[in-house]
């Protein structure tokens, strides 16, 4: 078996320097038609990109922004990584995006485009707003600023204020078909064989691929199927798999990968209760995760 590649290995660019956006054409259409022709109808300041993550809604806003802002003082981003606290200090480690975040961009946008070009906000995500600051985004909506256009990203529309959602175009994005994730495992994963069942493991998503990849999740997958499809497997083997799955959250999902892969449904809501509870109830993870792999061992 040929080594892995190690994380630092992938090219996988921010969504700010991603020049390469697959699929969403019909999006992207639809908003270069409306903005050719914003003198005579105005286009409509808040412009909402929903969708399952990972699947390039903020690859496509910051192409839609880098065609739209006039100066550089003109194009303001919130994010987790731009988050800070009530003294101003950065708090990118947060949870949620703060109030103080918010009016902080507020308070730059009163300062800029005096040569009266356009100017965009880009919210990256409006999932990870506290409550203060979706009310402060709502407030802002209610009256937009003049040639100011707001690209909101969304992972569940759900939640969302039903008052923020109702003031935008939403934009539902969908899923990436297999040959357009195929596509970007090429363009940014030449040497690297990606199989077909990893694919269809992304359920629609790049992100996810590059977020397996980067971590190893894709060898610890296989590891848990290994494991789970070996009937020599004891419970100190899976106690070994879910060690190597607790450290890293984002990998605790790969056990709903392994039960929907054996036709578990009857396990799924269960299993994904419990996934939440350890980090809601501050569980310990490794002794979670092995009870539900020895739930899917059982039902084999």
């Amino acid at each position: 078996m040929a080594p892995r590649k190690s994380s630092n290995s992938y090219n996988f660019p921010a969504p700010i320097d991603n020049n390469c956006l697959v699929g969403h054409e019909d999006v992207l259409n639809d908003f270069l038609t409306a903005w050719a022709d914003r003198n005579n109808h105005p286009i409509h300041p808040v412009w909402m990109l929903t969708g399952p993550r990972g699947i390039g809604k903020s690859t496509l806003a910051y192409q839609i922004a880098k065609k739209v802002y006039g100066n550089v003082g003109d194009f303001f981003i919130i994010d987790i990584q731009r988050n800070i606290d009530k003294d101003g200090k950065p708090k990118p480690d947060g949870k949620s995006i703060s109030v103080y975040t918010v009016r902080a961009m507020i308070e730059k946008m009163q300062m800029s485009s005096m040569s009266g070009d356009w100017r965009v906000i880009l919210i990256d995500s409006v999932d990870e707003l506290n409550t203060a600051a979706s009310n402060a985004l709502l407030k802002l909506l209610e009256e937009p600023p003049a040639k100011t256009l707001f690209l909101l990203i969304v992972h569940q529309l759900a939640n969302v204020l039903p008052t923020v959602r109702s003031r935008a175009r939403v934009e539902k994005m969908r899923p990436l078909s297999i040959s357009q994730l195929r596509r970007l495992c090429d363009t940014f994963m030449p040497d690297t064989d990606v199989s077909d069942e990893m694919l269809r493991l992304a359920n629609g998503s790049f992100g996810r691929i590059a977020n397996l990849k980067k971590s190893g999740g894709d060898t610890i997958y296989d590891e848990l199927l290994e494991c789970l499809n070996n009937p020599r497997a004891n419970s100190i083997d899976m106690m070994a798999v879910a060690k190597k799955i607790a450290p890293d959250p984002a990998l605790h999902g790969i056990l709903l990968d392994a039960i929907s892969a054996f036709g578990l449904a009857d396990l799924y809501p269960s299993a994904t209760h419990a996934i939440a509870d350890i980090s809601r109830l501050n569980l310990e993870p490794e002794t979670a995760l092995f009870k539900i792999i020895s739930q899917i061992k059982q039902c084999l």
